[in-house]
């Protein structure tokens, strides 16, 4: 019997047939992740920049991957911002995430959504966006890790791994041991997130990591040009997955 189908069993309180289920749908369905830089945004840390002219040289430098994450606007909002990062992308092999919102991934068409650990279970989502997008999910433990695969996931964000002003919430720093045990534990793709410096992606990727999800070390960099290819070339240097 899988480690999928015991996690699923114990913790989801699924009948044991649709365990089953989700636990086969992973090995059936594996898209492919085409990314290993993954941005994360946050408009507060752009150092009084706007938050598009930002993403527009992230983009212009080779970035590939973006999620939308801000919490704090209305859906009107959200919604205008997410239509301007898609223009942006339109030109460039991008792919764009929603945080959380399953409502506007399919309204406006997103790649893909990324979920909460305390979000809609990722088999709920799948039903409502389909296999045409993307589900990452963020995680805190290896559990979480674990879990998420065992769901559906197509990859985990896991974290924090390094200390990090913006996961503080989430408690002390995982650090790469646990890090590196947690991609030894699933086949998905793992990202590191939290505190990720040029030197640290190269750790990351070295303990196993498929690649990085960042926040501030791209928004609030001096060259965003400049930061997005030092980043880029980190995480493409060590080849562990």
């Amino acid at each position: 019997m899988s480690r999928c189908y015991l996690l699923t069993a114990q913790h989801s309180k699924l009948p044991t047939h649709n365990s089953q289920l989700i636990t086969q749908n992973i090995f059936f369905r594996m898209p492919s992740i085409d990314f290993r830089l993954y941005l994360v945004t946050d408009r507060h840390q752009t150092q009084g920049r706007p938050l598009l002219s930002v993403l527009a040289r992230f983009i212009d430098a080779g970035g590939t991957a973006i999620q939308v994450r801000e919490r704090d606007l209305n859906t009107g909002q959200l919604m205008a911002l997410l239509q301007d990062v898609q223009c942006l992308a339109r030109s460039a092999r991008m792919t764009v995430f929603i945080n959380d919102r399953v409502d506007l991934a399919t309204t406006m068409n997103t790649d893909g959504v990324h979920l909460r650990e305390t979000s809609l279970p990722v088999p709920a989502v799948r039903d409502v966006v389909g296999s045409s997008h993307l589900i990452g999910v963020s995680a805190h433990s290896i559990d979480g890790v674990v879990q998420a695969e065992c769901q559906g996931a197509d990859f985990v964000v896991l974290g924090p791994i390094y200390e990090t002003p913006s996961k503080r919430g989430y408690g002390q720093p995982l650090g790469l041991a646990m890090l590196e045990r947690a991609c030894h534990r699933v086949n998905i793709p793992v990202f590191a997130i939290g505190g990720i410096s040029i030197a640290r992606a190269r750790e990351v990727r070295s303990a196993g990591a498929f690649g990085v999800a960042v926040i501030s070390a791209i928004l609030a960099a001096a060259d965003v040009a400049v930061a997005t290819h030092e980043m880029l070339n980190a995480v493409a240097e060590t080849t562990t997955r």
